[in-house]
């Protein structure tokens, strides 16, 4: 038997309201003629960069390593209880997230 708000049901009127809401945004907006400066980048005033550049991943693999401590240590420690154990996780689990925050 399906519930009246079952994960499918939700999805299912969820997207018949956002498409609702799409077509009578296209019929409410208005009209505009198409322009350069429409389709130019824009860089908060400044002339966009025409050279290419290459990040790297440094950046994210450790902000995603410091959720990812984070996240786990928050989830061991929520699990277990109040004891000496768990401080001495904790002490070490910021410690590390000290070492990753300074790189």
């Amino acid at each position: 038997m399906v519930r009246p708000f079952s994960p499918p049901i939700a999805f299912a009127v969820y997207f018949a309201l956002t498409a609702i809401l799409l077509l009578l945004a296209g019929v409410v907006a208005a009209r505009s003629a198409s322009s350069a400066l429409k389709t130019s980048m824009y860089g908060s005033g400044e002339a966009a960069k025409t050279g290419l550049t290459t990040p790297g991943y440094r950046p994210f693999f450790m902000t995603a390593l410091f959720f990812a401590v984070l996240h786990l240590g928050a989830l061991v420690v929520g699990s277990g209880g109040l004891t000496t154990i768990t401080g001495i996780y904790l002490a070490g689990l910021i410690l590390s997230l000290i070492a990753l925050a300074l790189g």
